[in-house]
């Protein structure tokens, strides 16, 4: 079945198939969103608590010492201390960015933008949602275990999570969670898949698709193929814990390999940055090119790239793994790959910086997050070149610099990247459009504090500093770095304020922000010009044709026709359409 053949459903009548058990692609990528930001506030406050432990070591924490430390008198313990970082990675990754970025934008975008009615399995849809809402309880569920939450980092390597290292249900249930949230990925993923696939509108060429859909089905894809993996791991992992086996047990206790587990975590986690990078990319190239008011440069080069990722990704994860003893020819082979698969990331950077280069840029909130992403996934980029190369690696591995690196890539890059697709189609999702005072508040205060915080992890990981350390300033040699991990906390503290600003302007604006026209950002994209705001329960009366790419600006015959700088993908129009040098913008983008 194609795009234009899909039936007009009626809306559901009753509130529970309206609202909660829905079919309705948009409905789900709602009830993600708000799953995601929930989570994203648990793991921002155990991040806080974390960055407390770094600057005051042993002190009590205020105000949620006394909620949730109460039997060490607000203080963090050294017991309590593994179960914030690693409940904080989980559930940053695989809980409030994984929902955000791709549940409920996935989710909002690909029909939409697609010119389709609906996901290609409706049902598929809900119980993907419903099944990753079962993951979420599991894991609020393990941090009220007698023993706490998981302890074992949010990398899970045995022997430390196995029931010698984290003893208790917490680490059981967090392992379960795992696999469940990928049961669930799964499902929403071959729906991605299948919905770009067979259901874009006519005309609705590959190279016609908007680069974040190239992003969200190429990730989708990467899920396919490498959650399983993880699923794997983890469910031999739960039986080790549960049932006795020894898959990851070695030495008296045992006949396993821990080091099979840390081979199977990586086959998936480096493909994990990609997969939550890649919406982000797609996100970030069409922002730029909307708001720079021009077509987006070399879109087939930067299609090119995100394929190239996507291909090598699975095979660069030995870098992961440098200490473990790695042959040397194997370890040189992945070192060559991780730095060949640097070529492509460059090519978009180029190709971001020639879209806004004499463009005619529009500072509009969203293109700011789209700017913002570009600048620390630079940072992000440079840095992971020294762990990519053995000798460097070796030295910097398991310290702060790996959590700073990785957080300019896996979270700063992400975060903003998300916010600005937030504000960009919060008034499509709710018919209203955010503030964009509050929003650049909250712009300027986001990006300034995140690379300090971040930035301030590098340096001390270079100077030395180990990570996962209760108290680093106990060694002598790491005590002349108190006073760095004291202002990166207070840098991180302001960045969670100013997180405080985007919530009051979300939910005012839910109820009271300013109603948004049609096309309030004026772009060409389907779900702006042909689907109504916010969109009908079945999204389109009559399915589009689409005659053109996504990013047809500035053309001076549809200047001269339409009296502006855009056109719709799926607008005729009957003049020539000749770019100024001399080229038909229908097929450009």
């Amino acid at each position: 079945m194609s795009g234009h053949e899909q039936a007009i459903h009626p809306a559901p009548t009753s509130f529970i198939r309206r609202y909660i058990f829905s079919t309705d692609h948009k409905v789900i990528a709602k009830q993600f969103l708000w799953a995601g930001l929930l989570f994203l506030a648990i793991g921002g406050t155990l991040a806080m608590m974390i960055r407390w432990q770094w600057a005051f070591p042993g002190a009590r924490v205020p105000v949620l010492g006394a909620l949730f430390l109460r039997g060490s008198g607000g203080a963090v313990t050294p017991a309590v201390y593994p179960q914030l970082f690693t409940n904080h990675g989980l559930i940053m990754i695989f809980f409030a960015i994984t929902p955000l970025l791709i549940g409920a934008f996935g989710n909002f975008c690909i029909p939409l933008a697609i010119g389709a009615r609906d996901m290609a399995f409706p049902l598929l849809n809900l119980l993907s949602f419903w099944t990753f809402v079962l993951s979420q309880l599991m894991v609020i569920a393990s941090l009220l275990t007698k023993l706490g939450g998981a302890a074992a980092g949010w990398t899970t390597y045995p022997p430390l999570s196995t029931n010698i290292g984290t003893p208790g249900l917490g680490q059981t249930l967090m392992i379960a969670a795992l696999f469940v949230t990928g049961v669930a990925t799964i499902m929403g993923s071959i729906n991605y898949v299948v919905t770009v696939i067979r259901l874009r509108a006519p005309g609705m060429g590959w190279m016609r698709l908007p680069l974040t859909i190239w992003g969200l089905w190429l990730t989708a894809i990467l899920n396919i193929l490498f959650v399983p993996v993880l699923g794997a791991g983890g469910l031999m992992l739960l039986i080790d814990r549960v049932l006795g086996t020894q898959f990851f047990i070695a030495g008296a206790q045992g006949q396993g390999d821990p080091i099979l587990f840390q081979h199977l975590f990586w086959i998936f986690g480096h493909p994990e940055v990609y997969i939550l990078i890649l919406p982000a990319w797609g996100i970030v190239s069409d922002l730029l090119s909307y708001f720079a008011r021009k077509p987006a440069y070399w879109y087939r080069g930067t299609v090119i790239a995100m394929i190239a990722v996507t291909t090598v990704s699975g095979l660069v994860y030995g870098h992961h793994m440098y200490v473990t003893g790695m042959s040397p020819l194997l370890g040189l082979g992945f070192e060559a790959l991780t730095l060949a698969i640097s070529f492509p990331a460059v090519i978009l950077f180029a190709n971001w910086l020639s879209t806004i280069w004499r463009g005619s840029l529009r500072f509009t909130v969203p293109m700011l997050f789209a700017l913002g992403t570009v600048f620390v996934f630079g940072l992000g980029g440079l840095t992971g070149l020294l762990l990519g190369t053995i000798s460097t690696d070796v030295v910097l591995h398991d310290t702060m610099y790996v959590v700073g690196h990785f957080h300019f890539t896996m979270a700063a890059a992400t975060f903003l990247a998300s916010f600005g697709a937030l504000y960009f189609w919060f008034p499509k999702m709710f018919g209203r459009k955010l503030d964009e005072r509050l929003g650049k508040i909250h712009f300027w205060g986001s990006v300034v504090f995140i690379t300090l915080t971040f930035g301030g992890m590098l340096i001390a990981g270079y100077a030395g500093q180990q990570r996962r350390l209760f108290d680093p300033f106990q060694y002598r040699f790491l005590a002349r770095l108190a006073w760095l991990n004291r202002a990166t906390s207070v840098s991180a503290f302001i960045l969670g304020a100013f997180q405080v600003v985007f919530v009051w302007n979300f939910l005012r604006s839910m109820f009271a922000g300013e109603k948004a026209t049609q096309n309030p950002w004026e772009v060409g994209t389907l779900e702006w010009t042909h689907a109504a705001t916010p969109p009908l329960h079945h999204n389109y009366d009559v399915i589009p044709t689409v005659v053109r790419g996504p990013h047809e600006f500035s053309n001076p015959a549809v200047k001269a026709a339409l009296g502006r700088d855009w056109i719709g993908q799926a607008e005729e129009l009957a003049t020539s359409e000749q770019s100024p040098t001399g080229t038909s913008h229908s097929h450009a983008s």
